[in-house]
């Protein structure tokens, strides 16, 4: 297993320029033939934000300070992951032309979904920091953290990603399951009220929800202003890096069928 997970990142690396052409191509064709283009970048966010600002704030009284800066915070992390997943899912799939040419490497399509997700995450940052100064949150030094909480979600996602990548393109149930499943995770995680408001009792689960996580570790470098306890991120990064050989593993094992199975 262990030299599966070498040689696919071997060749991911080797193929890097078509990765990066390939998600250049894929961030100009996701809007494209819109009127208002890569804004959506932003406007989507946005208005997820003044939805769930509306619900959570006004309706249902979640009593945080700055709370749509609390709540951006998370959120964009998330669209990230949950985007990735999603379109990563049904790479394989949706890519059935590329996938009959034999020469094509196809574990080069889950990467290109992760990273041009990542790659709105990045375009979106500098709308959380003028959030920030609207609202009055000054930048911290803990910004500093911030390369390495995403990496270590980006390693998890990427584990993910490739699992689950490969096992659609036998049960395509896969996709639907997790298209709900997401929607419960969302919930599971503190984006939307801060892990205070749980019952002290209960807090203990989010140590079994990376994405939980990570979601406290953006609080804490963004809004509270103190390192992230490592333990935050150092159990993504795990878990991340142990599906990863997992979904590698599965990936190879899958990857000589693909034309076959689509």
């Amino acid at each position: 297993m262990i030299n599966v997970f070498a040689v696919n990142v071997k060749s991911l690396l080797k193929r890097r320029e078509l990765i990066t052409t390939l998600v250049a191509k894929e961030l100009k064709a996701r809007y494209r033939g819109s009127f208002l283009g890569m804004l959506w970048t932003f406007l989507n966010p946005l208005l997820l934000l003044l939805v769930y600002s509306l619900v959570f704030s006004v309706y249902m009284r979640v009593q945080v300070e700055n709370y749509a800066v609390f709540m951006f915070v998370g959120l964009l992390p998330w669209i990230w992951f949950s985007s990735s997943l999603l379109e990563g899912v049904n790479a394989i799939v949706s890519s059935g032309s590329l996938i009959t040419k034999s020469m094509f490497p196809a574990e080069v399509l889950p990467m290109v979904k992760i990273l041009s997700n990542l790659m709105n995450y990045i375009f979106s940052l500098p709308l959380l920091f003028i959030f920030m100064a609207v609202y009055g949150v000054p930048y911290k030094w803990t910004l500093i953290w911030l390369p390495v909480i995403m990496l270590s979600q980006l390693i998890f996602t990427v584990g993910l990603v490739y699992l689950l990548s490969s096992i659609n393109v036998r049960y395509r149930d896969t996709q639907h399951i997790l298209g709900n499943f997401i929607t419960f995770w969302f919930f599971l995680c503190p984006i939307l009220y801060p892990i205070s408001q749980t019952p002290e009792e209960w807090r203990f689960i989010f140590y079994f929800n990376p994405m939980a996580l990570l979601s406290v570790s953006y609080q804490d470098i963004f809004i509270n202003g103190h390192s992230p306890d490592p333990i935050h991120f150092a159990i993504p990064a795990i878990a991340g890096l142990i599906i990863t050989f997992l979904g590698f593993y599965q990936f190879d094992r899958f990857k000589e069928t693909f034309a076959e199975d689509i």
